[in-house]
């Protein structure tokens, strides 16, 4: 393959000759165990997906995954989104109303299934369409999913001569590219092509980059990178939620691509000469074990990719997860919950808990001018009397290392803080977590949503009469804004949301079973667990009765209780 492709494309500079990742989820030339470190509960859906792994999984003394492979740990033996997968037990539970967003419940899960959970990957795997077509085996060959939202493409030659990135301002540029300078040696389908330029825009699709794809005879590459390529665009990369939201989109890719090797380069898409921000840099860890490149890397030169992966966007119409419309009465993506797994898992971050008496709670602070909590200090002197928390107070700026905030969040059972994008550190926190948002400001989809996404239970503040506005707030050009001032709260009404909080967390049935794991032996852990399942069912029993639910869920789902109880 390499031999055709270079003498077609006149290579002059090559890049690392390594693994190739196949689009279609057949495995790899060559394998070795480390590049795909995956955490034990991701395991059996891993290698249900790649068989061949599996089997030499088996064989290998040296597979590190044969744990995996016998434990009950984990999300079952597939994700939901295989053809041969049974996804019956894998649907959310829904115990709210849809508020006439679906006629039944059925169809109220299977909504929440499909846009929010691995079902939105099942739809993307399903939309991939052949664009390019290969007339020999080492041909190019370009595949897609509908509006160009993400692509693979196959001995893909892209031209930079005359891009100008280095001296550029603007990161989402859509005139880099023209005809002649992205394009590959097959057959393409123009008219499928042009039908599918309709999500046109930065942060929604690839229509910029791909409408100028051609069909091209003799190519002549400055660099070649053999190495698999993700290629990802990234939005607010100052802001935690915008930019958690491409890691989230870079994770549902490689599900699409049924890829998770570390041994992969990833460039990132931007249009500008600007370095990379590196607020939250650490991230990129999970997902390649070598550094990032930018696109300015190649200004100027003619580049040849071997195999490379277009990744889905952050904002994308209908896209998770920003500004989606998110079905209500659902809570819990398995999804969303994967997400958070891998990423602990991958970052190597420790959980220390739970603690033998006492519930964590992490209240966070903020340097900026606006969203001040006012009475801080009383609220923190009143958390600190209980004497069943154990109270922090941190400020999640540039001075905290990334890593060291995602470990205090996972080691956070509740997450306090004003309407701000470091509440999407509730990604991390443990599954028995809650997240107390003080105040939305009069926002209040965004994190009620991401919670119900990573499936923990969500507060905040309703009752207006308790809390004391500075004054109207004072947006630059909006004038009156609720996210543009300070605000006080009740102490009492306070303490009763945490309690309340606090309640949830020492009945969640993941704080029990990691609690009795630290604490008791084998034969009190048998007896506290049956114990426990007794007090479940009665707690289970008694919600039904408060909220007229029908039907029967299982008491290790009582993380899925509406959320408007409180």
């Amino acid at each position: 393959m390499t031999k055709y492709l270079c003498s077609k494309m006149k290579c002059q500079h090559h890049l690392m000759m390594v693994l190739i990742v196949s689009w279609s989820g057949g495995g790899f030339a060559a394998y070795e165990w480390n590049n795909n470190d995956m955490a034990i509960q991701h395991v059996a859906a891993f290698l249900h997906n790649n068989p061949h792994l599996k089997q030499l999984c088996l064989k290998d003394d040296g597979c590190p995954y044969k744990e995996g492979l016998r434990s009950s740990v984990g999300e079952g033996n597939c994700w939901g989104y295989e053809n041969d997968c049974n996804n019956a037990d894998k649907l959310p539970d829904c115990p709210g109303d849809s508020q006439n967003w679906a006629p039944d419940k059925t169809s109220q899960k299977q909504e929440f299934w499909n846009t929010a959970d691995f079902g939105y990957v099942q739809q993307h795997r399903k939309e991939r369409k052949l664009y390019c077509r290969p007339g020999k085996p080492d041909d190019s060959s370009l595949e897609c999913t509908d509006h160009l939202r993400m692509c693979h493409a196959s001995n893909i030659f892209i031209d930079l001569s005359t891009a100008g990135l280095s001296h550029s301002t603007n990161p989402y540029r859509e005139d880099v590219l023209k005809k002649n300078q992205i394009g590959g040696h097959c057959h393409l389908n123009k008219e499928l092509l042009q039908s599918q330029l309709d999500h046109k825009s930065p942060l929604q699709s690839w229509a910029a980059e791909m409408e100028h794809y051609t069909e091209l005879v003799d190519l002549k590459c400055d660099i070649f990178i053999s190495r698999p390529t993700y290629l990802i665009k990234l939005d607010a990369t100052v802001n935690m939620y915008h930019h958690f939201c491409d890691f989230v989109n870079l994770y549902i890719s490689q599900h699409i691509n049924n890829s998770f090797n570390l041994d992969v380069n990833i460039i990132i898409w931007d249009t500008s000469g600007h370095n990379m921000n590196p607020m939250f840099i650490e991230t990129w860890k999970a997902f390649t074990k070598h550094p990032l490149m930018l696109l300015k890397d190649f200004d100027g030169k003619r580049v040849c990719i071997k195999q490379a992966v277009f990744s889905l966007l952050a904002r994308m119409r209908r896209g998770l997860y920003y500004n989606m419309p998110l079905i209500p009465g659902c809570y819990g993506s398995s999804l969303i919950r994967s997400f958070s797994h891998h990423l602990i898992h991958r970052l190597r971050i420790p959980q220390n808990g739970p603690l033998e008496s006492k519930i964590r709670v992490t209240l966070l602070t903020r340097s900026t001018q606006y969203r001040q909590i006012l009475n801080q200090d009383q609220l923190l002197r009143s958390l600190q009397t209980d004497v069943e928390m154990e109270v922090q107070q941190v400020d999640f700026n540039r001075t905290v290392p990334f890593l060291k905030q995602i470990e205090i969040s996972h080691n956070t059972d509740i997450l306090i803080g004003m309407h701000g994008a470091g509440l999407t550190h509730m990604l991390f926190q443990p599954d028995w977590g809650v997240i107390f948002e003080l105040y939305n400001c009069e926002d209040a989809g965004c994190y009620l949503d991401l919670s119900r996404l990573r499936g923990i239970r969500y507060l905040t503040w309703k009752n207006k009469q308790l809390l004391t506005q500075e004054d109207e707030g004072h947006h630059p050009t909006l004038g009156a804004h609720a996210k543009f001032t300070n605000y006080a709260f009740d102490v009492d009404e306070f303490m009763r949301l945490v309690r309340l909080g606090a309640a949830y967390v020492k009945h969640h049935p993941a704080f029990h079973a990691a609690h009795t794991a630290r604490f008791f032996s084998t034969e009190l852990q048998q007896e506290k667990q049956h114990q426990d399942s007794i007090t479940l069912q009665k707690q289970y029993q008694q919600h039904k009765e408060n909220h007229g639910i029908s039907g029967s869920i299982p008491p290790e789902k009582l993380n899925s209780f509406p959320r408007d109880d409180l």
